[in-house]
């Protein structure tokens, strides 16, 4: 694990609690950019010493990346940074389909205008971060598309199923197998999503949102499946 550090002052003066938080989004960073290897591994105390802490907060923030499955322990072998699989892959489609499909019907009856306004904006700006080549595709939380429309559900628990235990690995393939091509097409389907929620049109909204998914499902597979022949042939090579 060889990403950047936060600085030991930094983490001497964070309580205990912000002390996880923030060792825990610098590990998640690291891992759904690649900067930390799938099938690397990973252990308390690798984590204690690149932060300068000590095992307590790096033993929560581990668990706390087993949860969300971007770490994932084996027997005889320990913790290990979760590789990307098609297999795995095409499971989390199918249920981000199901769900993010029911966040649409739910955010076309309760959505707010000012989640509505902070939508239809944050479009306009992918757009114009993809026309300057900057990687909007690949930022979370309140920047993100999908995030936004489940907040704007109203039901906690499908945010907490989405976001606490799928979000992170589905920003980790997204991310690893992004192109050029699928984000100019995504920002099209977003905004036809969108406007089918401001119209109150519910299923419309969760038919445009499946076959968004899908798409991006389909690019997401090829993608995959090219960069696991590529490293094959890599291994071959060497």
């Amino acid at each position: 694990m060889d990403s950047g550090v936060i600085p030991k002052e930094q983490m001497m003066q964070a309580k205990p609690g912000r002390l996880v938080d923030q060792v825990l989004a610098e590990l998640q960073t690291g891992i759904i950019k690649g900067d930390i290897p799938p099938g690397s591994k990973i252990n308390e105390q690798d984590i204690a010493e690149r932060f300068g802490i000590s095992r307590g907060p790096a033993r929560e923030a581990l668990l706390a990346l087993e949860r969300q499955r971007l770490v994932v322990r084996a027997p005889h072998i320990g913790a290990r940074v979760a590789r990307l699989t098609v297999a795995e892959l095409n499971e989390l489609y199918q249920l981000r389909s199901v769900l993010e499909a029911m966040a649409c019907e739910l955010a076309a009856k309760h959505i707010s205008n000012a989640q509505l306004a902070k939508l239809r904006e944050l479009i306009d700006h992918q757009q114009a971060a993809l026309a300057s080549d900057d990687p909007y595709f690949q930022q979370q939380g309140d920047v993100d598309f999908h995030y936004q429309i489940i907040q704007a559900s109203g039901n906690r628990h499908l945010q907490e199923t989405l976001m606490g235990g799928l979000y992170h690995l589905l920003r980790m393939y997204r991310f690893q197998t992004s192109s050029r091509k699928r984000p100019t097409e995504a920002i099209a389907e977003h905004r036809a999503i969108v406007e089918a929620i401001a119209q109150g049109d519910g299923e419309l909204a969760a038919l445009l949102m499946r076959r968004h998914i899908e798409r991006g499902r389909i690019s997401t597979e090829h993608k995959l499946k090219a960069m696991q022949q590529a490293d094959g042939l890599s291994s071959l090579n060497e």
